[in-house]
């Protein structure tokens, strides 16, 4: 299961997600033309893109499985929030 300490401690989520932002910021021009959801892992930068939040967390969770992922909307990229693949 998943360290909810991140939802809990705001610091933390905010530390999270300004991290999943600049990663999504390095690789948004590689994602051009796509369409979906990209779901980042912030630490490592690898992100996984799926037609919907559910396929992109399912690519995301075979690779880290139980660990926090920043979700992005390629379309609207201030749709985004963090939650733990699932």
């Amino acid at each position: 299961m998943a360290d909810i300490s991140i939802w809990q401690d705001k610091k933390a989520r905010a530390a999270f997600v300004a991290k999943g932002k600049e990663v999504f910021e390095g690789v948004k021009d590689k994602l051009e033309g796509q369409e979906g959801v990209v779901a980042i892992e912030p630490e490592s930068g690898d992100y996984f893109v799926g037609q919907t939040l559910g396929k992109a967390d399912q690519s995301a969770f075979e690779k880290y499985p139980d660990q926090w992922v920043y979700f992005v909307r390629l379309d609207n990229p201030e749709a985004a929030i963090p939650l733990p693949a699932w």
